[in-house]
């Protein structure tokens, strides 16, 4: 039995891969911001298999309450075996680029959120020197584009983050995961077009839990979304910046 901590977990990713280690007969602490959403789905999770589930409200920009909030769950399941941290919000480019407010709400949710919550689980899980960190972020952060920059940027800065962390780390056996979702079909993206390229939040799970059992470094879900960022990585900046991408 594991005992597994999931932030921002009303979001669709989160709540997929909560139910795969509620089957798994998992032990789980939930963060996320609607308490009626939570308790929802602390039920479901129950009656799923889970040997348990406790849950609270958490708001991704109330830096402050963030040592509180993880010191909770970490008295409540005396260690962590499974970090997921996967919170986020897409932000409105056209905004972001003529209000700077907008921007800077953009970084606190998509990254410094996530630096801010990672500076106080650290360090339990080095002491213990034992299991895995699992962020996810975005394909977007790979390379900045015209349409999504902000975001990106902001999942850019948490990737590289995680990159040092996971060298920091390396040597107290706890493994630090970069998850790289492509578009997923998620009520963040339900006001976009969709197409073959897009994925379920079931299949992003299967991404996370393997990745986990397997304890990859960085994990493109789908896979096929590492060949598509290598060719879109490749691309000259004299031509992708023509590029209306």
């Amino acid at each position: 039995m594991k005992n597994v901590l999931i932030i921002g977990a009303n979001s669709a990713i989160a709540k997929a891969t909560a139910r795969h280690y509620a089957q798994q007969k998992d032990s789980l602490y939930l963060l996320a911001r609607d308490p009626h959403q939570l308790e929802i789905q602390r039920g479901d999770l129950a009656v799923r298999g889970a040997s348990a589930v406790e849950c609270a409200a958490f708001d991704a920009t109330d830096f402050a309450s963030h040592g509180r909030l993880i010191t909770k769950a970490l008295e409540t399941m005396g260690h962590f075996d499974i970090v997921l941290i996967a919170h986020g919000s897409l932000p409105d480019q056209a905004l972001c680029e003529s209000d700077f407010e907008a921007t800077l709400q953009a970084f606190n949710i998509n990254a410094l959120s996530v630096i801010s919550l990672l500076n106080h689980i650290i360090e339990p899980m080095r002491e213990r020197r034992d299991g895995c960190i699992v962020v996810v972020t975005s394909v977007a952060g790979d390379r900045g584009r015209q349409s999504n920059f902000v975001y990106g940027a902001a999942k850019a800065m948490v990737s590289t983050y995680l990159q040092g962390l996971r060298g920091r780390l390396f040597h107290d056996n706890v493994c630090v995961i970069d998850i790289k979702p492509g578009f997923v079909d998620t009520p963040m993206t339900a006001h976009l077009s969709k197409g073959v390229l897009w994925a379920q939040p079931e299949q992003i799970a299967q991404r996370i839990a393997k990745g986990v059992e397997k304890r990859r470094a960085t994990v493109y879900a789908p896979g096929f979304w590492r060949l598509i960022m290598f060719v879109v990585c490749s691309v000259p900046e004299v031509i992708f910046k023509r590029l209306k991408l």
